[in-house]
């Protein structure tokens, strides 16, 4: 059984998107009915409210005056923990043991909705996290709107809660509900689909079988790039009958090419560039929707990833020309989120070496790829990991348990380079529009 946190900012949405799994039949438990469960009237729960916060915070007929209780806890920093300290272990306890008799009915699926999850540090709790979120000026029109919240008293609410970016970052999967509630809605089912897929190559009770790990190459290219006269779906076919099951479309100075391709293959196809910069050497930046151009200097490339929310991949750092022969990979190792520590087309093995020793050395994760430019070199480099959405915070957290694995490429791979670059300058050259052009003498 797959267990799945959905938590998110307030006021983001995320009990619509419980209803909507609901309907579809998922079981789903929320913190805030088991919170009611624990205080109903005559509850140890309720009595320790009482003696805590006074009679006060009960109505006429003895129970919860949850409104009142909240007032109080949004303005009142140690009465909130207090409250919490009372409440916590007591929803704790009644969803393990929800979760217990929905294993026993035989589910795969089940899904809790805990707003505070990361703040109470229960993520580790579950298989996988999803958060919902909005633009913060959209929540507080609906806290005030919607709710009855006056602009102040919904303010606290919001600043009472992890930064939203933070949320963003920790959690596997991330819904946006900026848009329409039928927006939300197909998010919230194409999210629901990724969930069951995750539960379907799930192997064996209790854990990851063989059948549950992911192998990634990170690093090849298409027709889209200058020395590539490979068809992408070729690639991607080549890819899944050697065993990978996801790649990174890494086409020189250009994006278009990986874009269409995750389009039509989310799960199968990382959209990424590898950018060429000022300074001569080479930064990949993965899961991008906007190209960098050529040229950008390296620092400045790294922030532009950045900026899309993408991961920074360092390759072949120490490679001569597109690696700048290590010159640059102490300085923009702090920069980047994983480094190529394989590089299926490097024939000296030190240059490999260097790099598994600049990631150990600085702490960051460790990536490999073939490089391939050919459809006979695609998935002979891979990382083995387990199986997690494509989005980057998944992935840089299922590299934590990444496994490295390649195979050097024949040499005569570079000729077939050179004879792509030849190609792409004759008319009729292959894929999407011409590639951009090198300047003569201009290196690969």
């Amino acid at each position: 059984m797959r267990s799945v946190a959905l938590t998110g900012t307030v006021a983001a949405g995320k009990s619509a998107v419980a209803e909507a799994w609901a309907a579809a039949g998922v079981p789903v438990v929320s913190a805030d009915r088991l919170a009611r469960t624990a205080v109903e009237p005559g509850s140890p729960g309720l009595r320790e409210v009482r003696q805590a916060f006074g009679e006060g915070v009960l109505t006429p007929d003895g129970g919860l005056d949850r409104a009142r209780l909240r007032e109080r806890i949004f303005r009142d920093e140690r009465a909130r923990r207090r409250l919490e300290e009372i409440l916590h272990p007591r929803i704790a306890r009644l969803r393990s043991a929800w979760m217990r008799e929905r294993r026993a009915e035989g589910h795969g699926l089940v899904v809790a909705e805990i707003p505070l999850l990361f703040e109470t540090g229960m993520e580790k709790d579950f298989d996988l996290t999803v958060a919902v979120d909005a633009p913060a000026d959209l929540r507080l029109r609906r806290l005030v709107e919607h709710r009855g919240f006056g602009e102040d008293e919904a303010r606290r609410v919001m600043a009472a809660q992890l930064d939203a970016s933070e949320k963003r970052r920790r959690a596997h999967i991330v819904i946006d509900n900026g848009g329409t509630l039928d927006e939300l809605g197909r998010r919230a089912r194409e999210v629901l689909e990724e969930l069951r897929q995750r539960g379907a190559r799930q192997g064996g009770p209790g854990g990851e079988s063989a059948a549950g790990a992911l192998r990634i190459d990170f690093h090849m290219h298409s027709w889209g790039s200058h020395d590539c006269l490979s068809r992408p779906e070729a690639i991607l076919a080549a890819a899944q009958r050697r065993g990978v099951g996801r790649i990174a479309l890494t086409d020189h100075d250009r994006l278009d090419v990986a874009l269409q391709m995750a389009e039509r293959h989310p799960e199968a196809v990382i959209p990424a560039e590898e950018v060429r910069t000022a300074e001569g050497v080479d930064v990949i930046g993965l899961y991008l929707s906007v190209p960098i151009p050529r040229g950008t200097p390296a620092r400045a490339t790294c922030e532009r990833i950045r900026e899309q929310g993408g991961l920074v991949y360092l390759p072949h750092p120490y490679a001569g020309g597109k690696g700048g022969g290590g010159r640059l990979a102490e300085s923009l190792a702090p920069h980047v989120d994983v480094i190529e520590v394989f590089n299926g087309r490097l024939h000296d093995p030190r240059q490999n070496e260097l790099a598994r020793a600049l990631a150990e050395r600085h702490g960051k994760a460790q990536g490999a790829g073939s490089d391939a430019h050919t459809v006979l070199e695609v998935g002979r480099s891979w990382v083995e990991l387990p199986w997690h959405p494509s989005t980057p915070g998944a992935l840089l957290q299922a590299l934590g348990q990444g496994r490295i694995h390649g195979t050097t490429s024949a040499r005569w791979v570079h000729l077939a380079s050179t004879w792509a670059k030849v190609r792409h300058r004759l008319p009729g050259a292959p894929g999407p529009g011409a590639a951009p052009r090198r300047k003569t003498g201009e290196r690969a």
